[in-house]
């Protein structure tokens, strides 16, 4: 049995609403951002690449709360989100002033990286329309009440763009929380958000406001020490090993602090290059203790962007299925396993590509 009280699939529209910026992603393939001349393009972004997963991966009813700039680029990414399957009916549509001195559509150039060249991503977001979505332009009573959800996902990735997308993160896990909505949190910690904004003592004050209200905490060990204040030894220098023995401890330090949690977990990731790192996931919750994924060593990867989204959104999809937390760990390592093997932030696997793998597939050709 689920490991969470879930509200039934008949009393709402939505099984997930994810709140997060939406970016064109623009890949120069095999090569460098700095020498490329054509780019390939589609959408991205951490907490809008669960819902996608969700949606085209698991079948699941899903919807976007963000905001566009209403302009070429916006239409561009409105359509890559329409071609996803989610609902694009809570789009805030801000007006464009013809440069983009107020707001604009948020730009990320990626690199997959290859052997000793590690990924590399260059975002360009500063002042957009997402950044600058507001909670009173959202109802939420109208969508968590009178619509209803069953499960709202955001992260510490939107919740670092600006003072108002914390404001709003805060009133939707609150407002989520007043319905009896599910809500999942990634902590998703990017230094270079937050180094203009006050740093990791800012993330911390954000982040620990937001946690009170949260169901699913997900984050890695850094996650957890530099967006929530807590220390896990037996992590090497670069945090690439780690001692599930002393991440235990960590969670249990973390659920004493926020008894709300049902449920904490993680990915774990040993970076042998940009092409092969061990992959593996650990969740926990009160009535099962700590759980594991299958360990991969020597995972193959093509591109790492959005593998951790594709943990959590196949943890999510077995979670809103009424899995047990052991089945969702798996769910969820191995979509995200099976995401790092396609270009793009967002998955193209398929749920028995999925279900196939979780339960102890491998890559023998299927026909």
């Amino acid at each position: 049995m689920s490991v969470l009280s879930i509200r039934p699939v008949e009393s709402c529209r939505y099984d997930a609403v994810n709140l997060g910026e939406v970016m064109l992603r623009l890949d120069p393939g095999e090569g460098r951002i700095r020498t490329a001349r054509s780019f390939a393009a589609w959408e991205g972004g951490g907490e809008y690449n669960v819902a996608r997963g969700l949606r085209r991966a698991f079948g699941l009813r899903t919807a976007i709360l963000t905001a566009l700039a209403d302009n070429e680029v916006g239409r561009l990414i409105e359509d890559f989100i329409l071609t996803g399957g989610l609902d694009t009916s809570f789009i805030t549509w801000l007006g464009y002033d013809g440069v983009g001195r107020t707001v604009r559509n948020g730009l990320n150039f990626t690199e997959r990286g290859f052997g000793v060249r590690g990924a590399l991503g260059v975002s360009d977001r500063g002042h957009t329309a997402a950044s600058q979505l507001r909670a009173d332009q959202i109802d939420f009573d109208h969508l968590f009440g009178t619509l209803g959800v069953r499960w709202l996902h955001t992260g510490g990735i939107y919740a670092a763009l600006s003072e108002t997308s914390a404001q709003t993160t805060l009133a939707a896990v609150q407002a989520a929380h007043t319905h009896g909505v599910v809500v999942s949190y990634d902590l998703n910690y990017r230094p270079s958000l937050w180094q203009a904004i006050g740093g990791q003592a800012r993330a911390q004050q954000v982040n620990q406001a937001i946690a009170g209200y949260v169901d699913v905490m997900i984050g890695n060990e850094e996650d957890f020490t530099a967006a929530l204040g807590f220390q896990v030894e037996g992590v090497d220098a670069d945090l690439s090993e780690l001692d599930t023995t002393a991440f235990a401890a960590m969670i249990a330090q973390v659920a004493a602090a926020y008894p709300n949690l049902a449920v904490i977990a993680t990915t774990l990731r040993t970076v042998r290059s940009a092409t092969v790192n061990d992959w593996g996931a650990l969740a926990w919750s009160p009535a099962t203790g700590l759980v594991h994924a299958t360990h991969r060593p020597g995972l193959q990867i093509l591109d790492r962007v959005g593998g951790g989204d594709s943990f959590a959104s196949g943890l999510i999809a077995a979670l809103l299925d009424d899995q047990n937390l052991q089945t969702a760990v798996q769910w969820g390592a191995a979509h995200g396993a099976l995401a790092m093997t396609t270009p793009g932030d967002t998955s193209t696997a398929t749920k028995t590509e999925i279900l196939k793998l979780a339960a102890g597939g491998n890559a023998r050709v299927n026909r």
